[in-house]
Parts: structure tokens; sequence; C-alpha cells
């Protein structure tokens, strides 16, 4: 898609309404973005899944009224089509009316080898804030820790695992034997699993999809009690948006290798050691989180075709307005004999 002419119109920063007036919107971008990739569900390509979610939401992108730019994407501009870091996205009107000036983080498709293969966890989802209201994360791994509301303070990131599982459990009220910890199944967590392990805890290993993963852990009674591990650090500030809305816990810390230190640099990232919480990640007093289901999986189940349109789980969180909402949808299509279905 070639890039828009767009008129200039006044621009605004987040309203006290904005997180209402945009919520919706955003929903319907991950909808239509999970519609298009469950379509291809199954059929092992995943570039194929994952490109067609991003032209979806693309094009949603730009019915919004919003001056929107694209914080977290699909990569550098020379990488992506589309959705690359810096990108220009929203709709203004001719006649000057007032958008407002909103940075967005997305993962399209966040799993796409799991919609790829059919397994369960695949979603689309996209946080979105004031300007300036979203860490621009480089394309590096991120330590992270997610644990919900009640074990806030409770974990370190340097500390033992045996010690951060003894203060869950104290937290929750339950031995470290009752403990579900996702990890995402890498070479690289060899050790860490091993660790949690020793303590007794359980783990429940996962291929991809460490960001759902996270708002399961910040959600009561999913039966996940703390995500660990390395994953990708774009997805962590995606992650932390969702985990404000939820008043869980969050810490990450960039995992940099010399090839990423000029980035950091450009960035303005000065401390690569750094210690981030959640609300340094995502520190905008407006918060937008939308996600909807392309397969089954802990909290929202996947796109379900039938004769005459489509159904789709969500969940949408806004932060100042203090509202998590799960969204069951039914889309129909246009015909005079249409049906819905329970």
């Amino acid at each position: 898609m070639g890039t828009q002419t767009r008129p200039e119109g006044k621009a605004r920063s987040f309203g006290e309404n904005i997180e209402s007036d945009l919520a919706s919107r955003f929903l319907r971008v991950v909808e239509v973005a999970a519609i298009e990739s469950a379509r291809t569900m199954g059929q092992g390509e995943r570039k194929l899944s994952d490109q067609v979610a991003t032209e979806a939401m693309r094009k949603t992108m730009d019915s919004i009224p919003m001056r929107g730019t694209i914080v977290i994407g699909e990569g550098e501009r020379d990488e992506a089509p589309m959705l690359y870091i810096g990108e220009k996205v929203g709709a203004e009107f001719p006649d000057g009316t007032e958008v407002p000036e909103v940075d967005i983080a997305v993962d399209p498709l966040e799993g796409t080898n799991l919609c790829a293969t059919g397994a369960p966890g695949a979603i689309t989802v996209l946080a979105a804030s004031e300007r300036g209201g979203l860490l621009n994360a480089p394309d590096c791994y991120m330590d992270k820790i997610v644990v919900g509301p009640s074990c806030k303070d409770a974990v370190y990131i340097d500390a033992p695992v045996s010690h951060n599982l003894k203060n869950i459990a104290r937290r929750l009220d339950r031995d470290v034997q009752d403990l579900v910890v996702i990890v995402l199944d890498r070479p690289r967590h060899e050790k860490l699993i091993g660790d949690i392990r020793a303590c007794g805890a359980r783990i429940r290993l996962i291929g991809d999809g460490d960001l759902s993963a996270g708002i399961a852990a910040a959600v009561i009674g999913t039966g996940v009690h703390a995500v660990m591990g390395s994953g990708g650090a774009p997805e962590g500030v995606i992650t932390a948006a969702a985990v404000r809305c939820l008043n869980g816990y969050m810490l990450g810390r960039l995992v940099v290798k010399p090839e990423h230190e000029e980035r950091l640099e450009r960035m303005g990232i000065k401390d690569k050691n750094r210690i981030y919480e959640a609300e340094d990640l995502a520190p905008g007093k407006q918060m937008i989180f939308a996600a909807t289901g392309v397969t089954d999986g802990a909290l929202m189940k996947g796109v379900r075709f039938f004769g005459e349109g489509t159904r789709t789980s969500s969940v949408i969180m806004t932060l100042r307005t203090g509202k998590v909402r799960f969204v069951e949808s039914i889309h129909l299509e246009k015909s005079p004999d249409v049906k819905v279905r329970f």
C-alpha cells in the first residue's frame, strides 16, 4: 500500500473520552485481522498468515480518525512494507476537525507458527496510548517476570528462582507445588526450567505466545501464576500495556548484544541494564489494549466460521476508565435469510 497524502488537520492529545471513543475502533482492527489470519489456519504458511493479518490491520486503521504513529510494528521500513516502525496511520478530516495523536504498538499475529499449525494461543493484538506513552523498544530479547496483582513487589529479576516462587506462593496463600509457571520452550531456558522443577512448581511449556501468557498471569482464575524467561522486547512493551490495565506486576530488562548497541543509542536508551516495570515500558496516562483470539486460548476462543458469517472472541481494556471487557462478536454476512447462531 502506498503512502497516503493526508490533509493537514489539527492534532490533539488524548482527551478525557478518547479511550472510550477509540477502544471500539481498535477492537474492530484486531477482529478483522484475526478473521483474515484464521482463514489461513493450519495451512502451514506462517508468512502468509502474518501477511494477511498485517494487511487487514493496516487497512482498518486507516479508517480511524486519528493521527497515529507505529512505534512497535513489523520492523524497520526496509524490512516491512506496512506497519513498520515510524509509519503514519489513520484518517484525518478535510475540514481540519481535530483528531487525536496516538502511538500504537502492534503484533498483527502473535503466534504465527501456532496459526500455521492450528495450535492454541494465536492472537491479533495492539496497544495504543498518547504520544510518548509506549517505549520504542529495540528488536532484541527481554528478560521478563509477570505476576498478578497480589504479587506486586514480591519478585525480583535477579533473585534466585526459589526466592521468587516462595514469595509468589506466600502472597497467594498456597504451596510452591501448587504454582503454575509458563516458560517459552527454548534451549536458552534449560537452566530456568531445571530451577523451577527443583522447587517443585509446575511448568507449562509453550512454543510461542508469551504475550498472551503474560496476560493470563495477570488475570486471577486462569490457573497461571507467573511467566518467567526471555522473549521479544517489543512484545514485552505490549504486555506491559495489558498488565497496567489489569493492575498486575511486571519486570523486564533488555538482553543487549553488541549489534544492538548503536540502535539503543539512536533510540535514546542510555542504561542498557535498567530494570523496567510495566509503568516504565508503557508510561501513558491513557492506554488501550485490544486482542482477538485466532485459535483457542486460555482467555479467548479462536475465530469460528459458519454459513452466515464469523464469530470472534476478544478482550478490550482501557486504563484511565478502568474497564476490562470480554467481547463475543458475530459478524454477519449481508444476506436476506441470515441466521444468528449461539
